[in-house]
């Protein structure tokens, strides 16, 4: 995949990646390029929160904007948070903070750092209560990931 780069910078920019996250660095770092475990969840890790923090301080400042300058973007943002908020702010105000970790803590298609920052922007928690809890559920999330991939290593 990016074969000019070394293995913790490859397991980076995996993890920095909206789709494959810490999901798929930490299996290619322990699989294809014989990582240690630790080294592999620490560079894993690293990428997840390196892209969490850019996502949360850009997503406000660009959807604000598109919200002035283009109509329909205006329109898209404000049925987007008015529908998102209106389906699940009970969630959120029923389970707090844990709701948060939890939702990037498990490492499901659809969830993790990316759309939990998403999320955290779309619920209006601020950067200094969300990045830390973000964290919080990568670091647990690197942790299910690396036992299921040793698992999976043994098996084969």
């Amino acid at each position: 995949m990016f074969t000019n780069f070394s293995p913790e910078i490859t397991t980076i920019l995996i993890a920095m990646s909206p789709i494959l996250e810490l999901r798929g660095a930490i299996p290619t770092a322990l699989g294809v390029y014989h990582l240690p475990l630790h080294i592999a969840y620490f560079w894993a890790v690293l990428g997840n929160i390196i892209s969490a923090v850019f996502v949360l301080l850009l997503l406000e400042p660009v959807s604000k904007f598109l919200m002035k300058n283009f109509e329909i973007c205006n329109r898209f943002f404000k049925k987007l948070f008015e529908k998102t908020r209106g389906k699940h702010n009970h969630r959120f105000e029923k389970w707090g903070a844990l709701a948060l970790v939890t939702f990037v803590a498990i490492p499901l298609p659809c969830t993790g750092s990316w759309t939990g920052a998403v999320a955290a922007f779309v619920f209006g928690i601020p950067f200094k209560k969300s990045f830390p809890l973000i964290s919080l559920g990568i670091m647990i999330a690197g942790i299910i990931v690396s036992f299921a991939s040793i698992g999976v290593f043994k098996i084969i």
